[in-house]
């Protein structure tokens, strides 16, 4: 059953049929219409296109509540047939594989090297890049292409310097995440890549064997080395590493610029806290923290956590054995949590967002995020005052259907 993104229907807690699923956002940054009709609502069963039917969570009482609770499981998806978006399910490997205690003792070998005062010192740095990018951008003119010139570079550059892959393999990085990210790469596409990806890793893994450098690929293979961790934790934690490392901000910084750049309703607000971060770059931080609740990032799902026991969630009785799969972005967008939802508040009170989740799966690398974003936001405020897109909304390129949402491209001049 094909049921359009904006017409969902109710389905009743009695109905054998579950309601279809994703609700595919049609272009833009906004929380898909069918989100609307399930806001009051006890999980709901759905079906995604590929494994397992689900329930969904999509409160953010209920959200928080799966993703915190350690009777759902992320490591029992490994061996399960998941629900997804795509014909190639999740395999083992990294922390997203992993429940306490182990996923709890391998976060512990790299939580050190991403605490908010290891990263703060990386802030002189990150700025440096970005006024690099930026020079580079205005050396050549308007217009620019800010996805292409710095929202991909800037994250990129420095989670591999960080990690310590060669500047030579960090094109083979970003064509392994974008193979791994997409929903219409061919499973024998993904082998492809994935055989590339990892035999470079291979070879990052042993000249650090050979010559220990002050990265965190030196730390893996250490902590390998004296049998904290196998080879395969190894490798799954890098490919972890990298891909969330960047993929993620990439995305972000254009999202953001997008909705701060358009007008009006269009940009729920955006023009306005764009022109007072101009004014006002103290703002900066709390500026990012509501961008990051209102810009979903998950196209609609996060990865399935199956119940270990019966667990009751919502009013709903959620057995032993069956997935679950939450909306973070449903979740952001609560309006019994954040009043008026869908529009930019700067001061805005009270309740945390959960873009980088909850509970024990928060994400490893939302400092360095958080520091991207901000410096981001204003080195290019500064040092780009006036500028604005360079098309119109409608000739924006947004992607379809991906994991991740986002803007192919965003041409912008000043």
């Amino acid at each position: 059953m094909t049921v359009p993104p904006d017409v969902c229907p109710i389905v009743r807690d009695t109905s054998p049929e579950p309601l279809a699923y994703p609700f595919w956002t049609a272009g833009g940054l906004g929380l898909p219409g069918g989100y609307g009709q399930l806001r009051d609502r006890p999980p709901v069963r759905v079906r995604l296109p590929y494994g397992d039917d689900a329930w969904l969570a999509s409160s953010y009482e209920d959200v928080r509540a799966v993703l915190s609770d350690p009777r759902f499981s992320l490591a029992e998806a490994v061996h399960r047939d998941q629900p997804r978006i795509g014909p190639m399910p999740r395999t083992g490997g990294g922390l997203i594989a992993l429940d306490a205690p182990r996923h709890t003792q391998l976060r512990a070998l790299l939580s050190k090297e991403f605490t908010a005062r290891r990263i703060e010192r990386l802030r002189g740095h990150a700025g440096e890049v970005v006024d690099g990018l930026l020079d580079r951008m205005v050396a050549a003119g308007p217009p620019s292409d800010l996805v292409e010139d710095l929202a991909f570079p800037l994250p990129l550059t420095l989670i591999c310097e960080l990690t310590g892959v060669p500047k030579a393999d960090r094109a083979g990085v970003r064509a392994w995440a974008d193979a791994v990210t997409s929903g219409g790469v061919t499973p024998d596409v993904v082998q492809r890549h994935a055989k590339d990806f990892f035999t470079r890793m291979g070879d990052w893994i042993e000249d650090r064997r050979r010559t220990p450098a002050n990265d965190l690929i030196t730390v893996l293979v250490r902590a390998s080395d004296d049998g904290a961790l196998t080879e395969e934790e190894l490798s799954g934690l890098l490919n972890e590493i990298l891909i969330g490392g960047f993929v993620t901000t990439t995305n972000q910084i254009a999202n953001f610029f997008a909705v701060l750049l358009l007008p009006g309703e269009a940009g729920a607000g955006g023009a306005d806290v764009l022109k007072a971060v101009r004014t006002r770059p103290d703002l900066i931080p709390r500026a990012v923290e509501e961008l990051l609740r209102l810009v979903p990032l998950l196209n609609g799902l996060t990865l399935p956590r199956y119940a270990s026991e019966d667990v009751e969630l919502g009013g709903v009785l959620i057995r032993a054995g069956e997935p679950v799969v939450v909306s973070q972005a449903a979740a952001n967008h609560d309006p019994a949590a954040f009043p008026s939802p869908d529009r930019l508040i700067l001061d805005r009170p009270g309740t945390p967002h959960i873009s980088f989740g909850h509970g024990i799966h928060y994400c490893l690398g939302a400092h360095l995020a958080r520091l991207e974003l901000r410096t981001t936001l204003e080195r290019v405020t500064t040092r780009l005052p006036s500028l604005r897109l360079a098309v119109p909304e409608k000739e924006l390129h947004w992607r379809d259907k991906e994991f991740f949402s986002g803007l192919r491209s965003l041409p912008v001049t000043w």
